[in-house]
């Protein structure tokens, strides 16, 4: 046994089920836990913080599933950025994994979270020392200052881990994955908020913070400016919500019958959007690092991924993977010719990002032709009026797969795209990726657990 392995068998873990199929209800049960601690831990500010720089970028708190400020201040970001390193790292060829075998699956889930550990120590260490998430401003130059910095390195560390075991926990024991599910939870948070809130705006007191009583407030006052904003962004939340679930519905179904059986068989579905959300958390999150990471280089005095005025991207890469508001600035009239090159570059960003970690997403968590033609065949099916060979059917499966990998990342990348641009609650991609998310939550509960559910909440989910 090698270091490395050594490494990896020591390494804790949250254990399996014992039993093969769990309940409805258990798997309830530590959903709404670990969802409740996310909630709890939000509200946990970091002790010994004086300076919260990252403030300014709450919405990228959202993508992140972090609150800046508190225990959890880094959120999801270490383990979806240990994730896009890995699947790169898988994807080029410079380490491989063979998922087939028991053994490779645990080499590479134990060098997963290797990296999750080393992502969490090195983002907190950066978020403090580079002036993010800093003590107060006036012990600077005392030694109780750097002491002030470890101890808030030492909770976002402890932070980090937890999320990291959540996620776990929720994988096994829950419904889909931690990482998902604190996405959702920030982004019903963030649009219950901008939606319905009746309390003041912090830059303008006479109107809510809510869209829909600052709508009435701003028809009442004859303020027609404000009334359209609101208005635009409530209809461009509906129609991202309204497209994003008519996407996930689209799927192509392949006969299949049993071979031994005659007349009778099945039909195998595959999504459209064959990898689901998982690339636009990974280039939502990319572009969320990027911009936390320019910022913070900003403030070190080495804006070598651009320079912001205030909130806002200014120059340099930060700008160009910005989503300007169009929508809102046409209301305005206040658009200009730079906005749309902006919002161009902006979508060919997302759209590039989404096929290069779907095809990744594809090789590497068995989704690939020759995967799925196994699993058919293991099933006892076979293609109608084709052989029974794995490679025949490999080959038919992969007429599918390969276009809808490409045009799925394609959709959902300007889906997400274009909702941001249109200033969407949430921003556009936190919804998409809260659909998506929630509608494959509802079609897994409803396939396994349908049986197991309280007769009226059977009735709600059919």
């Amino acid at each position: 046994m090698t270091l490395f392995e050594k490494v990896i068998s020591y390494l804790p873990e949250v254990a399996r089920p014992m039993q093969r199929r769990l309940s409805f209800k258990e798997k309830l049960k530590w959903t709404i836990i670990c969802l409740v601690l996310f909630y709890m831990m939000g509200l946990i500010p970091l002790f010994g913080l004086g300076q919260n720089a990252l403030q300014q970028f709450e919405y990228l708190s959202i993508i992140l599933g972090a609150q800046f400020g508190s225990i959890i201040s880094l959120g999801i970001g270490p383990l979806v950025t240990a994730s896009i390193v890995l699947q790169l790292l898988n994807g080029s060829g410079l380490v491989k994994f063979d998922q087939k075998t028991h053994e490779g699956r645990r080499r590479f889930q134990g060098t997963q979270k290797i990296m999750n550990i080393c992502f969490v120590i090195f983002e907190a260490g950066i978020y403090v020392f580079m002036g993010g998430l800093a003590p107060p401003p006036e012990l600077a130059g005392t030694p109780f200052f750097f002491q002030l910095e470890l101890f808030l390195v030492f909770q976002l560390i402890l932070g980090g881990i937890i999320i990291m075991f959540m996620d776990e926990v929720i994988s096994k024991w829950g419904f889909g994955s931690g990482i998902s599910l604190f996405i959702v939870a920030n982004v019903a948070q963030e649009i219950f908020m901008r939606s319905l809130s009746p309390l003041p705006s912090p830059t303008n007191p006479g109107i809510a913070t809510g869209a829909i009583p600052a709508l009435f407030q701003s028809l009442a006052a004859g303020d027609a400016v404000t009334a359209g904003l609101m208005l635009s962004v409530l209809i461009a939340t509906a129609v991202v919500f309204m497209v994003a679930v008519y996407a996930q519905a689209m799927k192509i179904e392949i006969p299949l019958s049993f071979g031994r059986i005659r007349g009778h068989g099945i039909r195998w579905p595959l999504a459209f959007i064959y990898t689901s959300n998982i690339p636009v958390i990974l280039v939502a999150a990319l572009m969320a690092n990027i911009q936390l990471f320019g910022r913070l280089l900003q403030n070190w005095g080495h804006p070598w991924l651009g320079t912001f005025v205030g909130n806002t991207p200014s120059t340099g890469m930060v700008a160009w993977i910005n989503a300007p508001d169009i929508l809102g600035k046409i209301i305005r009239g206040s658009i200009t010719g730079t906005d749309f090159t902006q919002g161009l570059a902006y979508t060919l960003f997302m759209v590039a990002g989404a096929i290069l970690f779907s095809v990744f997403w594809v090789q590497t968590s068995g989704m690939d032709a020759r995967s799925q033609a196994e699993k058919i065949m293991a099933s006892g099916l076979q293609i109608p009026g084709f052989r029974k060979d794995p490679r025949i059917l490999e080959k038919v499966l992969d007429r599918y797969i390969g276009p809808l990998t490409v045009m799925g990342a394609i959709t959902v990348g300007l889906i997400a795209a274009l909702a941001d641009l249109t200033g969407a609650f949430g921003r556009g991609t936190g919804i998409l990726l809260s659909v998506m998310i929630i509608y494959r939550m509802y079609e897994d509960i409803a396939k396994q657990h349908m049986m197991d559910m309280h007769p009226m909440m059977r009735k709600f989910m059919e």
